[in-house]
């Protein structure tokens, strides 16, 4: 790398984290300050950058990138929706702009066809980079208005190439022959058709190799190489970089691994693709800009404007309600990327000058810098055409189709512990995720669990794994520095979510409390119970008697990692996480000397120092059942009270008092004369 391609690298990134603590401190988001710190940069005002060309390379990869993980968000039932949307909302938008754009420019501004033709394909291109970055920032990816924003934005990449090639024959520059044209779709075919069958039967082979090294680096290495060698391969064909790299993100989505390429992808895109928000931002002429401010802004206006009706039919051709189209249309409304190659080569073909250009670009620039501002309104803007009655009740029949995880049970680590915990759990109805780190397990297992490879250490797992909507995180593996991070983590991106950990000794409790764990279990602690419990089994101690030394003991634990955590955390902070107290849902069993016994008759508060705060009879749940509620078979009690007080009662409950206690637990429970 050149020395002064290196310093005006250093200088845009110190220079971009002024400008986005500035854009934060004003509520915009990060795109808009990448944009401005390009603005800055530019030749119209510092001239920092001398190496335009390299940069835009440079960011022509990161676009590549982006799309290559959106690629491999994609499911195989997401990508069989987008077929219609891709080839008949593609094809709908584009070709209505161009016919629209080419009739109005032909009559208010009486410019030849082809040149109307070339301004209809500036219009009718958005900006994936942009639009796609939003919407995974704000997790809007697969709403519907989402999935058709990418569809009619991948339909656009692909016509990029059938565009440029049309400028010089508009220009009357070229001509083709129809041997041409069949030699040079004969040649994509067979290319494309290579890659499908190397999708097919060589790729799954290739990562199960690549994956058994457990070698970070060699799958880093894998991934660039298939994401960067199937952008090239494309644009080898005509075709732009990032459907390539769309194309290998499709192919690598269906791999069970998945979510460990893209969690090493992404520092490398975020970086590329900040290099692009600022590659445009310089292309912005401040001068220009400033003498034809008002000519430029209605520009933009009208521009926003015309192609949000456009982009419309698109949508509603398909059955999709007002709201959605609305939001998506919206969404689109700014031009793209590739429009600024399709310009130049316009230019360079004398199909418009420069002046035209130049407004042209500034235009650009300012739909791309409003398009964060227009994508938080859309929303609103749809609610009030479409009216908040309607916005509020199938609107988000749309966000059901986002995640089908919700109120679900994390299980991090697919030992002897998650399988366990994974059975009860799918015998309890209750929905549930796996995550493991070893390829062989997961290979195992894969179509019989509900099983994916990653580290839950990194954000966008714990994201695809539905950590927002999640109840319950388990975290079941022997790394303790992977635990803690894990904690950490999911902690941040749910506070709500109740993160249970296992750790191998009794000194790391206090820490994964501190960070965020709400229960943490210590193998050495537990073990030491199981140890003393068989022991005194062997002597024939009383299981009531044993069951009492564990609570104490596990009582007097919970006290020491109180104390242990006291010069951290404040009081009610550390009482609020310690299980001294809970609640215990309990089955009556038929055994149980409490059915057909009222509540008033048990006493348990008095006598076991439990409260009875609600039941689940057939289906129905009760809160607070009053004195008279008499106990049945099979009814589900919901019991508060100290820990140790809930191990001493749930023997009456599940009726496993032993025969020569039962009499003295029904005397027990029996009201006095």
């Amino acid at each position: 790398m050149e020395a002064s391609l290196l310093n005006d690298i250093v200088i845009i990134f110190l220079l971009s984290i002024f400008v986005t603590i500035v854009c934060n401190k004003l509520k915009l988001p990060a795109t808009v300050g990448f944009l401005l710190t390009g603005v800055l940069c530019g030749p119209s005002l510092l001239g920092i950058v001398n190496d335009h060309k390299t940069l835009d390379t440079i960011a022509d990869v990161g676009v590549a990138m982006l799309l290559f993980t959106i690629g491999m968000e994609l499911s195989g039932e997401a990508l069989n929706r987008l077929k219609r949307p891709v080839f008949l909302g593609g094809s709908l938008q584009i070709g209505l702009t161009i016919l629209a754009v080419t009739g109005f420019l032909m009559l208010s501004a009486n410019l030849s066809w082809q040149q109307g033709v070339l301004w209809g394909c500036l219009v009718a291109l958005s900006s994936s980079a942009i639009v796609l970055r939003i919407m995974q920032e704000r997790g809007i990816t697969n709403t519907p208005a989402g999935r058709l924003s990418l569809a009619i934005l991948v339909f656009q990449d692909i016509m990029v190439a059938p565009m440029l090639l049309i400028v010089p024959m508009l220009s009357g520059a070229l001509t083709l022959s129809l041997k041409d044209v069949a030699f040079s779709i004969a040649r994509d075919v067979l290319v494309l058709g290579g890659v499908l069958l190397f999708a097919r039967f060589g790729l799954d082979r290739l990562m199960n190799a690549i994956m058994r090294t457990r070698t970070r680096e060699i799958l880093m290495l894998s991934t660039l190489g298939m994401c960067l060698g199937m952008a090239l391969l494309t644009k080898m064909l005509g075709l732009s970089l990032s459907l390539g790299a769309f194309l290998a993100g499709l192919m690598l989505a269906r791999s069970q691994y998945s979510m460990s390429v893209i969690s090493g992808i992404l520092p490398y895109r975020d970086v590329l693709m900040s290099i692009f928000f600022i590659s445009v931002g310089m292309l912005l002429n401040v001068q220009h800009l400033l003498q034809n401010f008002g000519f430029i802004l209605v520009g933009t206006a009208f521009f926003i404007l015309i192609k949000s009706l456009l982009s419309l039919p698109a949508v509603l051709v398909q059955g999709y309600p007002l709201r959605t189209a609305i939001i998506t249309s919206l969404s689109l409304a700014q031009v793209g990327e590739f429009a600024f190659v399709l310009a130049a080569s316009g230019l360079a073909a004398g199909l418009f000058d420069m002046l035209a250009y130049q407004n042209f670009l500034a235009v650009s620039v300012l739909t791309m810098m409003l398009t964060p501002g227009l994508m938080a309104l859309a929303p609103r803007i749809a609610g009030r055409f479409v009216g908040k009655k309607r916005e509020g009740a199938p609107t988000d029949q749309e966000n059901k189709e986002e995640s089908a995880l919700a109120d679900h049970l994390i299980i991090v680590g697919f030992g002897i512990s998650g399988k366990h915990l994974a059975r009860v759990a799918r015998e309890s109805g209750i929905t549930y995720t796996i995550l493991e780190m070893n390829p062989e397990t997961v290979n195992r297992y894969r179509g019989k669990e509900p099983i994916m490879h990653g580290d839950a250490s990194q954000p966008i797992i714990l994201e695809h794994l539905g950590v927002h909507k999640a109840r319950v995180l388990a975290i079941i593996i022997s790394d303790p520095t992977a635990v803690r991070s894990i904690v950490i983590e999911a902690h941040g991106m749910n506070p709500n979510l109740h993160i249970i950990a296992r750790t191998r000794f009794v000194t790391e409790v206090a820490t994964l409390r501190r960070l965020g764990a709400d229960e943490v279990i210590a193998e050495e602690f537990e073990t030491s119970i199981e140890v003393f419990t068989r022991v005194l089994s062997r002597y024939l101690v009383p299981r009531q008697d044993i069951d009492a030394f564990a609570a104490r003991i596990r009582k007097e634990n919970y006290r020491m990692i109180r104390r242990m955590s006291a010069s951290v955390d404040s009081l009610d902070a550390t009482v609020s996480r310690l299980p001294d107290m809970g609640v215990q849902a309990m089955r009556v069993a038929s055994a149980s000397p409490l059915c057909g016994m009222s509540l008033a008759e048990s006493d348990l508060r008095r006598k076991y120092g439990v409260t009875l705060i609600a039941t689940l009879r057939d289906g129905v749940t009760q809160a607070s059942p009053g004195p008279t509620f008499v106990f049945e078979q099979e009814d589900v009690a919901y019991i508060f009270g100290n820990t140790d007080k809930l191990l001493a009662i749930a023997p009456i409950f599940s009726g496993s008092v032993p025969a020569n206690n039962k009499d003295v637990a029904r005397r027990q429970l029996e009201p006095h004369s």
